[in-house]
């Protein structure tokens, strides 16, 4: 029985030790007590509760400190961290908004000077069509004057002509009187 106790209590012994070194989170560490041992083998549960006792309790005061510190010094960064995040969010999200709105007043400045060359565009062609409608006009018109100074210019020649032929047969007939009448022409040339 000796030996089986001896058995026991290492297993005991060993099944409390690792609760005590298990946790972590200081809440924990401070509700965790270990099992007292069987009371038949009081001595050596003593002896492992006092390694355990001793050594632990020195362990655990100093992380106890610590891991609060760390966890006080961890939740500061997490919310410095959530705030940073926080305020990157919402540059980001003020930036969007400046840019769409920009973008939008960029977009009406656009269509609004695509309107205004459009509707210049049209004033053009418009002016360009009447300028084209009188030119058109004005070659006609020119055409038609051109027209009527050559059929001015016809008669003209025509009129010449004809006088031309009278003087010729005027002047024919005044000969043939001259040389009927053996008579000579008073002017001889026109120069004398």
């Amino acid at each position: 029985m000796a030996e089986e106790a001896k058995k026991v209590e290492p297993q005991t012994c060993v099944e409390q030790t690792p609760p005590v070194e298990a946790p972590k989170d200081v809440s924990e560490e401070k509700t965790v007590v270990p099992a007292p041992p069987p009371p038949s083998a009081e001595k050596k549960a003593d002896d492992c509760k006092a390694l355990a006792v001793v050594d632990k309790p020195e362990v655990v005061e100093e992380k106890i400190p610590e891991n609060s510190i760390d966890r006080d010094a961890v939740l500061a960064r997490v919310a410095t961290e959530k705030r940073l995040s926080l305020i990157k969010a919402w540059e980001e999200s003020e930036k969007c908004k400046a840019e769409n709105k920009a973008q939008k007043k960029l977009s009406a400045i656009g269509a609004w000077e695509n309107s205004k060359k459009a509707s210049l565009e049209a004033e053009l062609k418009k002016i360009e069509e009447q300028l084209e409608k009188k030119k058109a006009e004005y070659v006609e018109k020119t055409k038609n004057k051109v027209v009527l100074l050559h059929k001015a210019a016809e008669e003209k020649r025509a009129i010449i002509e004809a006088k031309r032929g009278e003087d010729l047969l005027k002047a024919d007939e005044i000969a043939a009187k001259y040389r009927a009448t053996g008579t000579s022409p008073k002017k001889l040339l026109g120069f004398f």
